[in-house]
Parts: C-alpha cells; sequence; structure tokens
C-alpha cells in the first residue's frame, strides 16, 4: 500500500470538508494494516487519523480556555 498516496487521497477529502470519508479513509488503510501486521502502516494511518481530528476541531470546536 501507498500510504503517503493515501494520506494525499485523505488529504483532499479533508480540503473539501468532508471528513466523514477522510476519517473512513483513513480507517480503512490502518485496518489494512493491521491485517498484514504492518506496525510502521498502523502508526502513520493513526497519525493521518489524528490529523484529520485536528482539522475538524479546528474548523467546528470551541476556541481553547487557555485558562485551564
Amino acid at each position: 500500500m501507498d500510504i503517503e498516496a493515501e494520506a494525499r487521497h485523505i488529504q483532499e477529502f479533508v480540503d473539501k470538508g468532508n471528513y466523514h470519508a477522510a476519517y473512513n479513509i483513513a480507517l480503512s488503510g490502518l485496518n489494512a494494516c493491521r491485517r498484514n501486521n504492518d506496525q510502521a502502516g498502523i502508526d502513520r494511518f493513526l497519525d493521518i487519523i489524528r490529523a484529520v481530528v485536528d482539522s475538524l476541531a479546528a474548523e467546528f470546536g470551541s476556541p481553547a480556555d487557555e485558562s485551564i
């Protein structure tokens, strides 16, 4: 699997605001790596999923309360 090509594909969905598709593709990639016992791939897809969630939170979440 070309993980970096998948990452670019996922980013295209994030850029369009289609977080559902981005997350699902990333999760599918993670599961494919799990089936293949590819720990490096699992770690990379976890990083991608974190980035998708961070983008989602930045776009729709409330501003962080920095006093906490």
